[in-house]
């Protein structure tokens, strides 16, 4: 393209000189005279003269050679040394064009030109002259395909803030080659966002694809900005909130200019919303485009730092408390414009825009019962109302803070000296303290409440009102709203539950310091043995095998529905009894001090529930109860050291579960156990069937298990069959170890029909009264010596206990040290351990007495 321009000058020229000497129509004497005098001009020019060498040229054979030097040079892997205009050049190119003719120079410079007139260097160069936009233009016009390259440079070549002249020309030349090509608009805007610069000119680049879209379609300049500021390119966003700071200072720069340009299209925007809203009620269609633009104005505001004007402020609060339809994007709207309250305080600087916003507060409290139940959003604004008073009320402005941020999804610094009014408002005007905890009793609880979950729900408000001790404070009874929760809870474990039990906790065992006699209420033993008689567990919680009546403390608990899907609601009661036992024991003495008495969940309850199988529940499914795994276990390895022995773990680790397996009945077990010493292997096919199911489908056949033990004492029973039967046990020892030892007790040793699990504790050793075949039958034996070991250390652990939770108090009330009775209780766990270590010795010495007496009768014969 380069050739045919300079071709085109050339000829130009030379028409000029050609016409000069052309014979004129005119032969007047003025004509000739005027022609001689052009004549004489242009022989005194040497540069004139040289020309007219060029006459001879032939430039329709000129032209064909440039077109295949062009050809030449776009073929990939050409050499540049060939040329179809010059061919080779044995001197060099210097002296080639000296000794040359005028035809062979002309050639030589048309193979040059390209090199030398690159079109990248000539636009930068074009800037400094007089309407070099315009030449640009043309020059990118001719060459089209270098449209990119040229943008690219002149965005690489500029400022990162323009704040100079050459700036704007640059910016004005890329707005022209843009308007030349619309369709590649964008792509410039996202070059000048990736080199981060020249930002004026991406804000021009929106404003124009504004204009051109019409009121049907207005652009992206909202989606736009928030992305500069919102994204996760950090610096992008300092970028760019350089440039709203820079345009406010600077006043008459190009950055002042485009930024109040920004500002009068927001400010458009927000005028077209409000026309379209009809005595305040928002259209369903504009809502998502309102909440974008109020989320917008905060990031203006809080990152890079903009000052509202007037008609900005009038504007943003008459959008902010309109009135939205019960949708979810109408809770959204709200929750946005709740934040924006806290996070833009200037919004209510004025007592007009003041009183509107308090008065738009109060109508979302009238309505939040409606808005939830009309839109089917769990996470309504409501709890964040109820949050945001809670945190004013205990002064916890940070947590506030947080919550705004994690609402608008931005990080943006809120000074806690301007929430000062939006508090008094909160606390004074709108949600006083008894208030916010009659309100919050109220709240439904979250149906199936899981970590899935976002937003800010309910539990989060009880959770900080609990903290604050201001159910007690107002005697609100809050535990059956936290019963109900926790029997609607599924996986994965929602985060906050186990912190709310924490605090529940708390607030039954230490009361307030200044109001001692304000406490929750805890839990009743019939409200926990509801849920486990709702699970997997329910055959065992039965009110016919109950010790207790099933009341209950208010009507409405016993028609919660129990979640009978997840094993969460059990796994909650268990941490909050387990906590709440070590709450007690720890704070024994205070107790005793003070005289107050509270609740003691009974131990024969305790050893009712199923921990143990709970507590491996949680440990195969940690991605669901992470949060709880670990306390649980440190809770039990504490107060059931039973529960935790080395050698069950180990046991369940190598347990191998086979889900295609048979189907085995009742009958089919006693009917195996009966015949066991004419056909073992019946016997041991139906033990292999159990082994093969999971620990809980097999518990119902545990008292059939330990009622035929005795069975398998026999002589001629195979040893094959005894390991099948201690593998089976082991197995049903992973659900409800506890009764499984007392029915072990009952069928070994005999005579003890009223045993309970307590007294195996009391009693540990009762075990070793067992039938003495037991000791010849090493299966078996295996099996004794664990219920030993268990029972040993539930023995200790109940001695314990009951010294933490009886401490001896004097006749002032206060507690005193014990020293008579810890030294007791440490003789007793001391002459247990010895009785155990005796039996285990003297049961080794028999061991090898025995072999060797066999080995010595072998050696005999």
């Amino acid at each position: 393209m380069i050739f045919k321009i300079l071709i085109k000058v050339i000829y130009v020229k030379l028409w000029s000189i050609r016409m000069s000497l052309i014979s004129p129509l005119d032969i007047s004497k003025k004509c000739s005279k005027q022609k001689m005098d052009i004549l004489t001009v242009i022989s005194g020019i040497e540069l004139v003269n040289s020309i007219v060498a060029l006459l001879s040229i032939d430039f329709h054979v000129l032209e064909a050679d440039v077109k295949k030097e062009q050809q030449l040079r776009q073929k990939a892997g050409s050499n540049l040394t060939d040329s179809a205009l010059i061919g080779s050049l044995p001197n060099g190119l210097a002296l080639e064009y000296e000794r040359s003719d005028m035809t062979r120079r002309l050639r030589l410079v048309l193979t040059e030109l390209p090199t030398l007139l690159n079109v990248i260097n000539i636009t930068e160069i074009l800037l400094h002259v007089n309407n070099g936009p315009a030449i640009i233009c043309r020059v990118v016009a001719n060459f089209p395909d270098s449209f990119r390259e040229v943008c690219v440079n002149l965005i690489q070549k500029g400022e990162k803030q323009e704040e100079n002249i050459s700036s704007s020309i640059r910016g004005a030349t890329i707005s022209m080659l843009c308007k030349m090509n619309p369709s590649q608009a964008l792509a410039v805007r996202s070059k000048c966002v990736e080199l981060c610069r020249m930002p004026a000119l991406a804000i021009a680049l929106s404003l124009d694809i504004s204009n051109k879209g019409g009121s049907e379609n207005e652009g992206d300049m909202v989606a736009f900005v928030s992305g500069l500021l919102l994204g996760n390119d950090q610096a992008i966003r300092n970028w760019f909130a350089l440039f709203i700071r820079t345009g406010q200072k600077r006043k008459g720069e190009l950055s002042s200019t485009a930024l109040q340009q920004l500002r009068d299209e927001l400010l458009r925007r927000l005028q077209t919303i409000i026309n379209a809203s009809q005595n305040g009620q928002l259209p369903n269609n504009l809502v998502v485009q309102a909440s974008a633009l109020l989320r917008l104005y905060c990031a203006l505001r809080g990152i890079a730092g903009i000052k509202f004007q007037d008609d900005e402020v009038n504007m943003i609060v008459q959008l902010l408390i309109s009135h939205p339809s019960p949708t979810p994007a109408g809770v959204r709207f709200v929750s946005i414009g709740l934040c924006m309250l806290i996070a833009c305080p200037s919004l209510v600087s004025l007592p007009e825009h003041e009183r509107k916003s308090i008065e738009w507060v109060q109508w979302l409290v009238r309505e939040e019962a409606y808005f939830e139940s009309a839109s089917g959003v769990t996470a309504s604004f409501g709890e964040m109302l109820l949050l945001m008073a809670i945190h004013f009320h205990s002064n916890q402005l940070s947590a506030i803070c947080d919550l705004v941020c994690a609402t608008l999804g931005m990080k943006i610094p809120i000074r806690h000296n301007n929430m000062t009014r939006m508090k008094q408002v909160f606390t004074q005007e709108i949600f006083t303290e008894q208030v916010v905890t009659a309100h919050a009793v109220k709240v439904p609880v979250t149906e199936n409440l899981n970590a899935n979950m976002s937003g800010f729900l309910p539990i989060h408000c009880i959770h900080q009102l609990l903290k604050s001790r201001a159910f007690a404070k107002h005697n609100v009874n809050i535990k059956n709203w936290i019963y109900k929760q926790i029997c609607v809870s599924i996986n994965p474990l929602h985060p906050v539950l186990p912190l709310l039990v924490d605090v529940y906790v708390n607030s039954i065992i230490l009361p307030n310091i200044k109001h001692v006699e304000q406490s929750n209420k805890p839990l009743t033993e019939n409200e926990i043995r509801r849920v486990f008689q709702s699970s997997i567990f329910g055959q065992y919680f039965n009110e016919k095998k109950s010790f207790f009546n099933m009341d209950f403390d208010a009507v409405e608990n016993h028609d919660v529905i129990i979640s009978e899907t997840s094993l969460t609601p059990q796994l909650l009661l268990l941490y909050y009894l387990l906590l709440y036992e070590d709450c007690r024991l720890n704070n024994a003495h205070s107790l005793a001090t003070s005289g107050r008495k509270i609740k003691t969940y009974s131990p024969e309850f305790l050893s009712e529930l199923p921990i143990k199988y709970l507590l491996h529940h949680a440990q195969k499914d940690q991605s669901s109860y992470s949060t709880l795994f670990g306390p649980l276990l440190k809770l039990l390895a504490t107060h059931f050291p039973h529960l935790t022995l080395v050698e069950d773990w180990l046991d369940d680790m190598s347990m191998k579960i086979t889900h295609k397996t048979s189907f085995v009945s009742e009958y089919m077990l006693v009917d195996a156990f009966n015949q066991l010493e004419k056909t073992p292997s019946k016997c041991a096919d139906i033990l292999q069937l159990l082994l093969k199911k999971e620990a809980i489908d097999i518990w119902p056949f545990a008292e059939v298990v330990t009622q035929f033990s005795k069975n398998i004492l026999a002589d001629n029973v195979p040893r094959y069959v005894q390991d099948l039967y201690k593998d089976v046990w082991f197995k049903l020892n992973s659900v409800l170890p506890r009764r499984l030892w007392v029915l072990t007790v009952k069928n070994l040793v005999g005579g003890y029909s009223g045993l309970t699990r307590i007294d195996v504790a009391e009693d540990p050793l009762q075990i070793m009264r067992c039938d003495e075949r037991v000791y010849r039958c090493a299966p078996i034996f295996a099996i004794v010596l664990r219920v030993l070991r268990a029972s040993l250390a539930s023995s200790r652990s109940q001695l314990n206990q009951h010294l933490q939770s009886n401490p001896r108090v004097d006749l002032s009330g206060q507690a005193v040290n014990d020293t008579e009775r810890e030294e007791m209780c440490r003789a007793l766990i001391a002459a247990q351990v010895s009785v155990d270590t005796s039996i285990a010795f003297k049961i080794q010495y028999w061991r090898v007495f025995t072999l060797c007496s066999i080995f010595s009768l072998l050696i005999f014969l």
